[in-house]
């Protein structure tokens, strides 16, 4: 018989701080795109506020909805640079943090809330300036009766994320990128923004034409072969 894994996993490899730092660096939006346009969590997840962002390793945690008991628990077992990424069931019947919990999140360290679920006290979170990221906001406070897990891979907006990975977010919305990705996906970052900027540049000077898209046209049968818009 197969030994079961424990609710709570506490130990797991992270993003190192440097990495972190790097990626901080870049908008969520350059790393999807390096990463193959995946890891975006789905657009219902938005910043609190848009000025809002995050970066850091993420710290797992599974609810059932409405119950919040979970991550008092991932609270107390953060680490500093965490970034709590809660799988709420997108259920927005009820807050599952308000002011008191993003303060603790803030004293140990946390770097940031992403959550598929509600939240409330949102007033007093803009005035922390404290990144929280989530479904919606509703006034009505959570249960803490429920089991979950922490340190087990989760869903939250449809992305797949496991506790290490890194977590990265702004006005766009928040992306996920693997922990052993990072490192490679930062190298082809920085010539993705080099090479928008040299883009940019030449569009200011006139050069609006997008050399991809008689070809691309042809292909989706729009313009015949040998064809020119």
């Amino acid at each position: 018989m197969m030994n079961q894994l424990p609710d709570i996993i506490r130990d797991f490899e992270r993003v190192s701080p440097d990495l972190v730092r790097q990626a901080s660096a870049f908008q969520p939006a350059i790393l999807a795109d390096v990463a193959g346009r995946r890891g975006a969590l789905h657009g219902r997840i938005q910043a609190l506020r848009h000025r809002m962002k995050l970066a850091g390793s993420a710290l797992t945690v599974e609810v059932r909805p409405g119950d919040n008991l979970m991550i008092h628990a991932a609270i107390a077992l953060a680490k500093p640079g965490d970034v709590l990424v809660i799988d709420g069931k997108g259920d927005q019947s009820a807050a599952l943090m308000g002011t008191i919990m993003m303060n603790a999140c803030r004293q140990v360290g946390i770097a940031g809330v992403v959550i598929d679920g509600a939240v409330r006290d949102s007033a007093e979170i803009d005035e922390m300036d404290f990144p929280v990221f989530s479904v919606g906001t509703n006034p009505n406070g959570p249960t803490k009766l429920a089991s979950g897990r922490i340190g087990h891979p989760v869903s939250a907006g449809g992305v797949t994320v496991r506790s290490g990975d890194l977590v990265i977010g702004d006005a766009d919305g928040v992306v996920i990128v693997e922990r052993e990705r990072v490192e490679a996906l930062l190298q082809a970052a920085v010539q993705k923004v080099a090479d928008e900027a040299a883009r940019i540049e030449a569009i200011k000077k006139g050069n609006t034409a997008a050399k991809w898209l008689d070809a691309a046209l042809r292909n989706a049968g729009v313009l015949k072969e040998n064809e020119r818009l």
